[in-house]
């Protein structure tokens, strides 16, 4: 079968769409999240034999034009083509409109939609259009590999384990489809970018630049409220790929990616199993590869003491990202975050002592939020005093937890189109009693300022930047694009 998976275009005009970041948008920062689930989902099928075809329509960025002059250059006339489109919440009628502008032109096509939004949603976003032939719920390499194989062979879409399609006007689901579980089985997004993308169309600002985003593992145990693909995609069950198969990708970066500087472990927890940690920092510093390529990892705050830190450090992290969220214990309890303020003061002290930089993540608007506890949270990060931070209102996305208590109290607007603002970035959503979507934004707004423009911090970034010029490269590139929303 040939499959043509598709990142779609939406907003080019503005920029560069993020749609696998965890808040979809166009970013403030400028920064582009390679499409990884869509990459392995391609390799995959790849491995088994089906011919495949890729485009990042936002790493252009391609509007929709674009985009089908590229896929008519793939698709033979007459051929039967498979097209697996992303999506996400803020673009997901755009996302439809483009699968049915696809069906229109290709008869002997079936146009399938995967991701967060369709998973928690498929039966209205299948509603959106009769053009679209079915939507994939939850981990789609295995399904679409199953329909891939369904479609050669003539079969029925009933025997493709979690599919939701269309029949007599009603619809029908198809059995669940197992999560991954041979994790060492899914080829390395790696190999498969170096094939078809281009590493320089992409930018995470707290990563050395260019950088290669990677998966070792999915699932997370923890049970935060407002996290999306653990609820919706990914369960939370952590499943991981072999230690060495980790460091064999690195050492594949290494040897196939001469201008890459750092890795970026996208895993939702990566330091949820300490253990597995420290085996991957011991078996990069065995093989020398730490003095080649940095890394750095989402870490929360529970998962780390000071000797895994300094083994991480040692082993060539640079960075670990937490998310702090609040200066409230009553708010994090409230969100089912799992960590303790006093947690999150000993982290920070140790990765200081072991060397390493903190990206912290903090986010305003949940359960119990008023004016007094945002300001708790301003004061905590301005208290931690991280290398770097930011500050961003809760985007509520369907299948989470934090959706359905939005939802129930009346307190959002459910116009998925109004998820992202009309030039592509964040808006808010949310109105709180006693606190409404602008006090949020603006809150947001004045803590970056505070945090960004101090005299001690400017001085910290420079110190860090003498010391580590592509550090400094990369500061001045997030700063080039952060500043017109700083000075505001």
């Amino acid at each position: 079968m040939h499959i043509i998976f598709i990142n779609p275009p939406f907003k080019a005009e503005y920029g560069k769409f993020s749609r696998e970041s965890r808040s979809p948008a166009i970013t403030k920062s400028g920064a582009l999240y390679y499409p990884l689930w869509l990459i392995y989902a391609a390799a995959y099928s790849q491995k088994y034999g089906h011919k495949v075809d890729f485009i990042d329509a936002p790493a252009k960025p391609l509007n929709e034009k674009q985009t089908l002059e590229l896929v008519a250059g793939m698709a033979k006339p007459g051929e039967k083509l498979l097209f697996v489109l992303d999506t996400s919440t803020p673009s997901i009628k755009s996302d439809v409109a483009f699968g049915a502008s696809l069906k229109a032109a290709y008869k002997n096509s079936f146009v399938l939609l995967v991701g967060t939004h369709p998973t928690a949603c498929p039966e209205e976003t299948l509603g959106y259009s009769d053009k679209i032939d079915a939507a994939a719920i939850g981990e789609f390499d295995y399904t679409v590999r199953e329909l891939a194989d369904a479609m050669d062979a003539g079969k029925p879409l009933d025997g493709v384990r979690g599919l939701c399609f269309r029949r007599n006007g009603s619809f029908v689901h198809t059995p669940k489809m197992p999560p991954v579980e041979d994790m060492d089985d899914i080829p390395f997004a790696a190999e498969f970018i170096k094939k078809n993308l281009n590493e320089r169309d992409y930018f995470f600002a707290a990563a050395t630049y260019p950088s290669v985003q990677i998966f070792t593992g999915r699932g997370c145990p923890c049970h935060c409220t407002f996290c999306v693909y653990p609820q919706v995609m990914h369960g939370h069950r952590f499943r991981a790929r072999s230690p060495e198969s980790v460091v064999s990708e690195f050492e594949y970066i290494a040897a196939n990616f001469p201008d890459v500087k750092e890795v970026v472990i996208e895993d939702d927890t990566f330091t949820i199993d300490k253990a597995r940690v420290k085996k991957i920092s011991q078996l990069l510093i065995e093989k020398g590869l730490q003095k080649r390529l940095k890394w750095l990892c989402n870490a929360r705050a529970n998962t780390l003491d000071l000797e895994t830190m300094k083994l991480m450090k040692k082993a060539g992290c640079r960075l670990i990202i937490p998310g702090f969220e609040s200066g409230s214990q009553q708010i994090l309890d409230n969100i089912k975050k799992g960590i303790r303020l006093e947690q999150v003061y000993e982290y920070v002290r140790n990765a200081k002592k072991a060397g390493l930089l903190i990206h912290a993540c903090y986010m305003v608007g949940n359960k119990g939020e008023t004016k007094e506890t945002m300001e708790e949270t301003l004061r905590l990060a301005l208290r931690l005093n991280t290398d770097t931070a930011q500050f961003f209102p809760l985007i509520p996305y369907p299948g989470t937890e934090g959706y359905e208590w939005a939802r129930e109290n009346g307190y959002m607007t459910f116009d998925y189109e109004h998820y992202c603002k009309e030039d592509g970035t964040h808006n808010t959503v949310l109105n709180l009693p006693g606190l409404s979507a602008d006090e949020m934004v603006e809150f947001c707004n004045t803590a970056r300022k505070k945090y960004y423009l101090r005299f001690r911090y400017i001085l910290h970034r420079l110190r860090v930047g003498l010391t580590d010029p592509d550090d400094l490269k990369r500061s001045l590139k997030a700063f080039s694009k952060l500043r017109k929303y700083l000075f505001k």
